[in-house]
């Protein structure tokens, strides 16, 4: 009887232990499943940066935050926030384009939106219409529309409204657009303390899915100060938000020299994420990553304070 007890331990353990060894890794299934490589293995450009500010007495001496890179057409556009405080206060909006998302020529009549302080943009284009969400004066986000991507008509600041329905007064910054199956929604930031998410109806009026942040500070120390997302893609049934943190929570302060990071979560449902393990995914102060796909492959550019193109596992 002692014996028989024995010997279905005996088999019950080595059962056990054949099971456990084909199970994968949790390292495995993170990088394989939730974070497949083309998503955040990524390899720079030997000759970044490939776009800047002009550094001389132009209104785009400088380029500064979110641009915004789409492919269509066989053409890659890119909209960019310019400035010169020589010149204005005001940070204005400018186009450039390019064959093969590498040589880039600024459009003659730049800039094409000087009415309104214009940075931060997120542009998607939606039935033959031109959507552009930007942060304006004091980080408030609003929304412009264009037929063409060239001339653009201001449609006001956007309203955000808690669960509850009481307005979220400013700032409300940073905004990207994501529309999952007719359903519009906006993931924002707040000083850059967490990122919201809202839906909407009508492309202005905003409300929270939840009052408290969907992506939170930390706790790694790369993102432990700031946190701001610059774009959502779906990817193989799954959401990858790419976005950008400081371990500097004094970011904001005069003379701050911070550095940025460029960083991906992944979620199922966009309200839970779950950081990369590997974060950040570019080496050095290069931040506001976006994803470009040109039909075959996807290509990350960071756009602060110069744009670097770096190239996915997929397209090497």
């Amino acid at each position: 009887m002692i014996n028989f007890k024995i010997a279905a331990l005996l088999f019950a353990f080595f059962f056990l232990l054949s099971c456990r060894q084909k199970q994968k890794p949790d390292s495995d299934i993170k990088s394989s499943e939730d974070f497949p490589k083309e998503m955040v293995e990524f390899s720079p450009y030997e000759h970044n940066p490939v776009f800047s500010g002009t550094k001389g007495e132009t209104w785009d001496k400088v380029i500064r935050e979110r641009g915004f890179i789409l492919f269509e057409n066989g053409l890659y556009r890119m909209w960019y926030t310019g400035y010169n405080d020589s010149k204005s206060e005001t940070k204005y909006l400018g186009l450039a384009t390019s064959p093969d998302g590498i040589n880039w020529i600024r459009y003659e009549k730049n800039p094409v939106f000087s009415q309104k302080w214009t940075e931060d943009m997120f542009v998607i284009r939606i039935d033959g219409k031109y959507f552009m969400y930007a942060e304006g004066l004091h980080d408030v986000a609003h929304l412009l529309i264009s037929d063409d991507g060239i001339n653009w008509q201001e449609q006001g600041d956007l309203k955000i409204l808690t669960t509850k329905g009481d307005t979220i007064p400013g700032p409300y910054g940073t905004p990207s657009i994501l529309i999952e199956n007719g359903k519009w929604h906006l993931f924002y930031e707040r000083n850059d303390e967490g990122i919201w998410l809202a839906v909407s109806d009508d492309h202005m009026t905003w409300t929270n899915v939840q009052d408290e942040p969907v992506l939170k500070k930390g706790p790694g120390n790369y993102d432990s100060g700031a946190v701001a997302s610059n774009q959502v893609i779906k990817f193989k049934g799954r959401y990858y938000m790419y976005y950008h943190g400081t371990s500097d929570a004094r970011w904001s302060d005069p003379g701050a020299t911070s550095i940025w990071t460029s960083n991906v979560a992944m979620s199922t449902d966009l309200v839970n994420w779950t950081k990369y393990p590997g974060n950040p995914v570019v080496k050095g102060d290069h931040s506001s990553p976006i994803m470009v796909y040109d039909g075959n492959n996807y290509r990350l550019y960071t756009m602060h304070d110069e744009v670097w193109l770096y190239y996915s596992s997929s397209e090497k």
